[in-house]
């Protein structure tokens, strides 16, 4: 439906507001009665916005066949839901914070015990510990080495698992099997000939086979990379020709610094096009997402700035801040008004000790934060931002390409001119197919970049031939291909996400994160389910990304799903169907049961 304009909008009285809001919504928010007048605007402004990009960017065309059309309508109804709402929040059960706690008791005084056996009478799995040499401070913490050795060994084979390639479909790969004959501390890759004396360590089922040299593998559905717009899939398809065609102009790598003879016409042509995608002055691309931050941030603030940063910034951002030397603030997750209470505090005290005010201050946030699913609430920090006169950085290295209805990323989506953003921080290793990464802003600041960032001043430059091959993706996802394979992509990344997410909400899983986004968390709490999910999903096909302490916090282990505009809907009901089982063989069911049953 048609929504008033806002001046419109704030002469209707409240109770109007109510019932246009329950009109233009569904499902209709559980607090609507509890709302204020602006807040009820607010909400209404979002949906028709959020409601007009849909409907022009994602409609199917006549000679085209929509694969969700079944659910076509429920779909658009949650993704435009939870644009205008916070996602729902998920409290551990005391159940599940009960066995989580009590999981990891356990782990820590078998494996105390088994030391202790081992030192004493040399029993089991013997641990000599190193003696530091005189004078010297350990160079390993006893905890950290404790740690590896006694839990994460245990579920070692849940991680850095190598592929052995794909397999010419899209999404799908193959795996190799490892084997550990010495209590999972070190793994191996199977191999039927060489083991054929050794008990088997894996399980064979359908999904096994073995290659050229003997080696086993598991063919998988990638449900956890970030290739959002599937160019690894159909690379040959759409960036193949382009990409191979620069070898024979470009070498490989320039083997020097970009301040030095590193700069080939490749990197000026890929950063004129990023600053001309997101409408700023110029952009400073670099050879690695993660130091993009970590040597852009020391460049920008030290000594007497602050920064004020969302408290689940990636660590990329918290390296950066670090070294900076600047004070850090830290503010409650995508909390508008918890930003607003830090800022205002932070401006009236001034520095610590001389009340000085502080040289410049910095708000740090992420487009979509890649442990939680979600999408920054870029409004209203851009409000709270321009109200008190501070800086924005914001790091797009999850949303740019994914999100937005022509994958111009969380500003596109949120309805933010990049103006309003100071910094747009973003990388090319998810969306693009490529490596690397980007700082998007003004001419003097990316002037000043260039000869202030170390990445620019000490890091080897971007390989021309990866800077052809994000210029490719970029001109495929514009459209300047002279193809629909850009909007294609972005439309079936956005379908999919939802469809999956839909999904595994209907099961009855607890799943973080809102609807759009392309990154869908599922919370398995307990230590032990986190081996188990990861080992169940593996022999039925799945490879599946899993993450304990202390990338996140001890009581929130996850699984965390990536789709793909690769993906079908084939490929995720079948997938779904798999994860279902091991949701109920691993009791997951959290949503619907104290006891995920």
């Amino acid at each position: 439906m048609s929504i008033p304009s806002s001046s419109t909008l704030r002469t209707l009285k409240v109770a109007e507001l109510r019932s246009l809001c329950s009109s233009a919504l569904t499902p209709v928010p559980s607090n609507l009665n509890k709302l204020r007048k602006a807040d009820l605007i607010e909400l209404l402004e979002a949906s028709d916005s959020t409601e007009a990009a849909t409907q022009s960017t994602y409609e199917y065309d006549e000679d085209e066949v929509d694969p969700y059309a079944d659910v076509r309508e429920r779909l658009e109804a949650l993704a435009k839901y939870s644009a205008a709402n916070p996602p729902p929040e998920h409290h551990i059960t005391l159940f599940a914070a009960f066995t989580t706690y009590l999981g990891y008791a356990v782990l820590i005084c078998v494996g105390h015990l088994r030391d202790f056996f081992g030192l004493t009478l040399s029993i089991g799995s013997r641990y000599v510990p190193a003696t530091p040499r005189t004078g010297v401070a350990p160079l390993l913490k006893s905890w950290d080495n404790f740690y590896n050795r006694r839990l994460y060994h245990r579920i070692q084979d849940c991680f850095n698992r190598p592929v052995g390639g794909g397999e010419g479909a899209k999404c799908r790969m193959k795996v190799m099997e490892r084997v550990s004959y010495d209590g999972n501390k070190t793994m191996i890759v199977a191999n039927r000939a060489a083991d054929t004396d050794k008990p088997t360590k894996f399980v064979d089922g359908q999904y096994n086979e073995t290659d050229e040299d003997g080696d086993v593998v598991r063919r998988c559905l990638n449900l956890g990379s970030y290739n959002y717009l599937g160019f690894a899939d159909d690379w040959n398809d759409t960036c193949e020709k382009d990409v191979l065609s620069v070898l024979d102009r470009a070498p490989v790598s320039c083997s020097s610094p970009r301040v030095e003879v590193g700069t080939h016409e490749l990197h000026r042509e890929l950063e004129v096009l990023v600053a001309r995608f997101l409408g700023k002055d110029d952009a400073l691309v670099l050879n690695m997402g993660f130091n993009t931050n970590a040597t852009t941030i020391p460049a920008l603030v030290s000594k007497g700035d602050l920064i004020i940063s969302d408290q689940l910034n990636h660590t990329s951002i918290v390296s950066g801040a670090r070294a900076s030397g600047a004070a850090v603030r830290v503010f409650k997750h995508n909390d508008h008004n918890d930003l607003d209470k830090v800022l205002r505090e932070a401006i009236v005290m001034g520095m610590p000790r001389t009340r000085r005010p502080w040289n410049k201050i910095v708000v740090m946030v992420e487009g979509i934060y890649s442990m939680e699913g979600e999408y920054c609430n870029l409004k209203n920090i851009v409000k709270v931002c321009k109200q008190y006169g501070v800086y924005l950085y914001l790091d797009e290295a999850h949303s740019i390409g994914a999100m937005g209805p022509t994958g111009r990323g969380c500003c596109e989506y949120c309805g933010v001119d990049t103006k309003d953003v100071d910094v747009l921080m973003g990388t090319f290793t998810k969306s693009f197919g490529g490596m690397g990464g980007y700082i998007a802003a003004s001419q003097d600041v990316v002037d000043y970049l260039r000869t202030k960032c170390a990445g620019s001043i000490f890091h080897n430059s971007l390989s021309p031939i990866v800077c052809q091959q994000i210029i490719t993706a970029f001109k495929v996802i514009m459209g300047e291909d002279g193809t629909k394979f850009g909007r294609n992509k972005l439309r079936a990344l956005r379908d999919n996400s939802n469809y999956m997410r839909m999904r595994l909400t209907d099961m009855g899983l607890h799943v973080l994160g809102n609807y759009d986004s392309p990154i869908m968390p599922v919370l398995l709490y307990n230590p032990t389910k986190i081996a188990a999910f990861s080992r169940e999903c593996f022999k039925r096909g799945l490879a599946v990304v899993v993450v304990g302490f202390p990338a996140v916090p001890i009581l929130m282990s996850r699984a965390r799903f990536c789709v793909s505009a690769g993906h079908t809907r084939e490929d995720l009901d079948d997938a779904l169907v798999k994860i279902e089982e091991v949701a109920d063989l691993c009791c997951l069911r959290y949503a619907k049961s104290t006891f995920g049953m």
